[in-house]
Parts: structure tokens; sequence; C-alpha cells
């Protein structure tokens, strides 16, 4: 019983999370098109709050794709700002 009111919050806040994920991607690509290319990766950066994957499963027993796909993210949002931060200074 418990087991099952536990897998039934898992799925809601993966499915919470999985929107709120695609809302910030979708700020970032249009915030990126604008021009703001601060405010667009920081905005990306926000993104990985909202792990878009199943928190429930530990990250040792996640598939290869889900890992590539956030340590992709994560490397583009990290080269993004030190590209502003180099332009800036």
């Amino acid at each position: 019983m418990k087991r099952e009111s536990i897998l039934k919050t898992c799925t809601t806040s993966t499915r919470f999370n999985r929107y709120a994920y695609a809302l910030y991607i979708i700020l970032f690509i249009y915030l990126f098109v604008k021009g703001d290319y601060t405010w667009a990766f920081l905005n990306l950066g926000v993104a990985l709050v909202f792990d878009p994957f199943d928190t429930a499963v530990r990250w040792q027993q996640r598939p290869l794709y889900q890992k590539a796909w956030l340590f992709i993210h994560v490397a583009v949002m990290f080269a993004g700002l030190t590209y502003i931060y180099m332009q800036k200074h």
C-alpha cells in the first residue's frame, strides 16, 4: 500500500518536472533567438532543477542515454556561460 502511493507520487512529480523542463527549454530557445544570451543560458541552467526523467531512479541505475542527455545539457550551459563571461571581461 505504501509503495503504491510512492509510485503514484513519483509519476505525478515526473510529469510536472517534464512540463517545467520543457517550458524552460522553450524559454531558452526564445531568449537565444532573441539575442539575450545571458538570460538564455541562465534559464538553461534552471531547467536542470526539473529533472525530466524519473527522479526515483538512482543515478547509477539510469540508462546511458539519460546520463548523456544531462551531461550534454550541463556542458552546453557551462560553455555558454563561460563564453559570455569571457566576452564581458
